[in-house]
């Protein structure tokens, strides 16, 4: 099986990478995340706008969040006939019809409906992603194809907040939303010009989840991906009061910081790729393990603003190479149905923010931001010892 699809991933492929293609699809993921993130940076003029409370309006946020879960675990079921350019090119639409119904929007229940069909583009985009890399370049070029990809996340983390909200406070939060839709446009037009024919493969069935994820090495690995998560996520909900009462910076320094984390992040995205042509296994583990590291250090040593700021940067580094090393293990330990396992690693991402940010909060009103870091890093670190001890990273084989 995993011999035949190396040979089909040759003919999808052809001769040569498709690294046009490749590209077209990172835009598609900085319009998407972009487009994710915007509200964050716009809460308060659209919530005065539309008449509504700043708690409602975020609400935009958590819409988006619960669709792209429930799409991850059925869109390859539901588009499993249709051929996967045909599908991404819809994302994309969406995309771009779900900015223009927010910066149309009258009411709270229109804004809401925009940000359901972004949803709806965001699950169903990453739970194609890892398998669509696989066909669009051959398997000693996927890492680099994935890291191409992951960086059009770090480059809206970076760019999507602050460019938002300046240009929200010169022109309108409407505005920002138009020009989202602008640059929706770009990529479904760059998207469609590179994007070759791929026909659907695998069972694509909804009962094809449950068979995958009972696959004894598959369940070990998003147990892993569950933990890694939930330890970023503790930690990454909660930096903003880490840094205002531990490390002791103003909104200033907080700003820098998390650019530099972003810009790290960026780069992670790359190291992934290389470290992976190394070794698999402790491209996955080392990476929770350097966290969960830093994660206990902060919360033991905090205080120190350039070391504080070091370590935030340097998790910003390791955790870059996390999703490009779980996409790749994807394409390569579930070769016969990478869609599936992409959407049980999306729900699995998705389950864990909420779940990282939940726990987190809890600790944090119990007993301080300093124990919350603690906890993540503990989580990281039995994440990193499970990857070791259990996870497989050669071709998995079927139930029987």
């Amino acid at each position: 099986m995993h011999d035949a699809t190396i040979a089909e991933r040759g003919e999808d492929a052809g001769s040569a990478p498709a690294w046009g293609a490749v590209v077209s699809m990172s835009l598609g993921v900085f319009g998407l995340v972009g487009a994710e993130f915007l509200p964050a940076s716009l809460l308060t003029p659209i919530a005065a706008e539309l008449g509504v409370t700043e708690g409602m309006a975020g609400q935009a946020v958590t819409a988006t969040a619960a669709v792209a879960l429930i799409t991850s675990l059925s869109i390859t079921a539901v588009t499993r006939k249709l051929d996967r350019r045909l599908v991404l090119l819809g994302f994309s639409i969406l995309l771009i019809l779900s900015n223009l119904l927010v910066a149309i929007a009258p009411n709270l229940p229109l804004l809401l409906a925009g940000r359901i069909l972004l949803g709806i583009a965001l699950g169903g985009f990453w739970t194609l992603s890892a398998a669509t890399m696989m066909r669009l370049v051959p398997e000693r070029y996927v890492p680099r194809a994935l890291s191409i990809l992951f960086s059009g996340v770090s480059a809206a983390t970076i760019f999507a907040a602050p460019v938002g909200s300046y240009l929200g406070a010169v022109a309108g939060w409407r505005t920002v939303f138009v020009a989202a839709a602008g640059l929706g446009v770009l990529a479904l037009a760059v998207q469609f010009a590179t994007l070759p024919g791929l026909p659907p493969r695998g069972q694509s069935r909804f009962g094809t989840l449950i068979e995958v994820l009972s696959r004894r090495a598959v369940g070990l690995a998003m147990a892993a991906i569950l933990l890694v998560f939930v330890g970023h996520f503790a930690f990454f909900t909660y930096i903003r009061p880490f840094l205002e009462t531990v490390t002791g910076v103003g909104v200033a320094g907080i700003s820098a910081i998390l650019l530099a984390f972003g810009i790290a992040n960026l780069f992670g995205n790359y190291l992934g790729a290389f470290l992976l042509e190394r070794s698999m296994r402790l491209t996955l583990a080392i990476m929770p393990l350097t966290m969960g590291t830093l994660a206990l250090s902060l919360s033991a040593l905090g205080g120190n603003v350039a070391a504080d700021a070091a370590m935030v940067a340097l998790w910003g580094l390791a955790f870059g190479a996390v999703p490009v090393a779980w996409s790749t293990w994807i394409t390569r330990a579930v070769p016969d149905e990478a869609e599936s396992a992409g959407g049980l690693f999306v729900a699995a991402i998705n389950l864990a923010i909420a779940t990282g940010a939940a726990a987190g909060g809890l600790i944090f009103d119990i007993s301080g931001v300093a124990t919350v870091f603690l906890a993540s890093g503990a989580v990281l670190v039995i994440a990193a010892v499970a990857i070791m001890a259990g996870v497989e990273t050669r071709a998995v084989p079927k139930a029987a």
